[in-house]
């Protein structure tokens, strides 16, 4: 049985404090339009892959960032004077500057080195301020240095508002309510499904989507070594967007089965070979959820020799292209070229 957990809301009883402001978000709710599954591999198992980077802003990001807007501007959180402020290795910031450059709101992005330098010129022309932190915290990462900075920036400016997306529900409700309906929509039968985990919206939503419709999938969360999510030990990591250095409250809602643990040079790897193999363009959390996949795979065909099996791609390889992509970046930092 699935523990009693409200994922959504009844928008027609909301009302709304800023009704101009609140019509213009709703509005923007047209853009979340379906994704496709596509069918990569019929053999050894059926696999298909949910292509979240055909998000209007490039990542499944887009649909969490609305949530969390949605929700913010109908309970009055969020006005016209409000500035909004957030901690984000790219793909987070990247949507909700968009949104709110759509909406004439206010946002402040706070990043690390880490970040892409695509995504990192993208957001200085998208936000009021981008705050770059450039001290490693205790785990090695940059994210409680950020959210530091994102602290002082609440006590600091007037009228902020922090969207907090480790603990937000309204952005798994997004995710319930598009990710995992679109996927469970599209098939008769599903067996697996593998989803990154970094602030746990993605997984919440769709396992939750996912255990309704199909009550005997197992749903699998990838994380990679060095994160301490599921309780590992820390260390650095070189892949943005992937893993975390905290683990998110928001985790305890998700209906995992298993957990896959993926080495950064399997991530690198395993990108080089969706674009070689499949024309499939993807960033380092699908790398890292292909790669999970992979693993699995003989596992999953002595349970079921038939199984299909779904992964979630979360964004494009561009902001990838000089570390993931990038051979001499490779072999600095793993060794060898994958």
């Amino acid at each position: 049985m699935i523990p009693s957990y409200s994922l959504t809301r009844n928008e027609s009883h909301t009302a709304a404090t800023h009704p101009e402001l609140t019509a213009r978000v709703r509005r923007l709710g047209r853009i979340l339009r379906p994704t496709p599954l596509v069918q990569i591999w019929t053999k050894p198992i059926s696999l298909f892959v949910k292509l979240e980077y055909a998000n209007p802003f490039g990542s499944l990001k887009d649909r969490t960032a609305y949530g969390i807007l949605l929700g913010a501007v109908e309970r009055g959180d969020v006005g016209p004077s409000s500035t909004i402020v957030e901690s984000s290795s790219g793909n987070f910031a990247i949507a909700m500057a968009s949104l709110c450059r759509l909406v004439g709101l206010r946002f402040v992005a706070v990043v690390d080195p880490t970040i892409s330098p695509l995504y990192l010129a993208q957001l200085k022309l998208l936000c009021h301020d981008v705050q770059m932190v450039t001290e490693r915290d205790p785990t090695g990462g940059f994210l409680k240095s950020r959210l530091a900075r994102v602290e002082s920036l609440r006590a600091s400016l007037p009228n902020v508002y922090w969207p907090n997306q480790y603990t937000n529900t309204d952005g798994a409700d997004v995710h319930y309510r598009y990710t995992g309906a679109e996927i469970c929509d599209a098939l008769e039968r599903l067996d697996y499904v593998f989803v990154p985990v970094s602030s746990s919206g993605t997984i919440v939503g769709v396992s939750r989507k996912v255990k309704e419709r199909f009550p005997r999938a197992k749903i699998v969360a990838v994380d990679s070594h060095g994160s301490v999510i599921f309780g590992g030990e820390p260390k650095p990591r070189h892949i943005p967007g992937m893993g975390s250095s905290i683990s998110p409250n928001l985790l305890q809602h998700a209906l995992i089965d298993r957990v896959v643990h993926v080495e950064e040079a399997d991530v690198a790897a395993a990108c080089h070979h969706l674009l070689a193999e499949h024309g499939l363009f993807v960033g380092g959390s699908a790398g890292s959820t292909f790669s999970a996949v992979q693993r699995e795979a003989p596992r999953i065909v002595s349970e079921s020799s038939d199984a299909v099996v779904v992964f979630v791609c979360a964004d494009r390889g561009a902001p990838y292209l000089t570390t993931v992509y990038d051979r001499a970046w490779n072999t600095q930092v793993f060794g060898g070229s994958p």
